[in-house]
């Protein structure tokens, strides 16, 4: 057998070699597919955990900031701000110095994944307190509650308990992972080398918060709460 293997290889070489590349090409594949699936895991997981510490402001605050100002437009001035802040999220900027860089991603890919998700999450919880839908429970339940929102790209039903007291299990942190794989496949292109396809990146990120910011509006006007029927703005 080795013999008849061996005239195999000196009658067609160029055999030989095409297979031994294909056998190194699967191996490569598989073992990048794994490094690839403990990033986007390793950033979810920074998602989730950075979510509780993420500064919201509450109703009375968004109206003092905004004086004279309703619901709506309102609405308009906080998306108008979070897609600015997602089209100027840069790689290697703030988050990018405290992220140990998971394996099969750049860093500065990671980096922006987490920056733009801590500015969609952030206008997701506030546009529910500007229609009036704050999710109940404490600030933990709160960013679980957004952090779902965040992964469906909906607006959370306060009216259901499940979907306000749902823990991280497993299905959220698929639905998170998932969030976090399209992402990083959407723009990993435009990232190499990162600073060719910044603008093209940047266009990317303000269309993708617009169309966020869309699907969550139009739920929550469905369910709106009239300002005059929540708690007074305390003086």
């Amino acid at each position: 057998m080795d013999a008849e293997h061996g005239s195999v290889t000196e009658a067609h070489p160029e055999r030989g070699r095409t297979a031994s590349l294909a056998s190194a090409l699967g191996r490569g594949v598989r073992s990048g597919g794994e490094r690839a699936r403990a990033g986007v895991y390793a950033v979810a997981d920074r998602i989730i955990a950075n979510a509780p510490r993420i500064p919201v402001r509450d109703l009375e605050t968004l109206r003092r900031q905004f004086p004279g100002l309703g619901p709506e437009q309102i609405a308009d001035k906080l998306v108008a701000g979070a897609v600015h802040g997602t089209s100027t999220v840069g790689a290697g900027v703030g988050a990018a110095a405290m992220l140990p860089a998971p394996p099969a991603m750049p860093t500065e890919l990671a980096a922006e994944i987490i920056g733009v998700a801590s500015i969609e999450i952030k206008l997701i919880a506030e546009l529910h307190e500007v229609y009036g839908l704050r999710p109940p429970g404490g600030v933990r339940q709160r960013a679980t509650a957004c952090l779902g929102a965040w992964a469906a790209e909906r607006g959370i039903d306060v009216t259901v308990p499940a979907t306000v007291n749902a823990a991280l299990g497993v299905q959220m942190r698929r639905e998170m992972r998932q969030q976090v794989l399209r992402r990083s496949f959407r723009n990993l292109p435009v990232l190499t080398p990162f600073m060719v396809g910044a603008v093209v990146g940047a266009a990317m990120n303000r269309r993708d918060t617009k169309r966020l910011a869309r699907k969550v509006r139009k739920d929550l006007r469905a369910k709106q709460i009239p300002w005059s029927e929540l708690v007074p703005l305390a003086e």
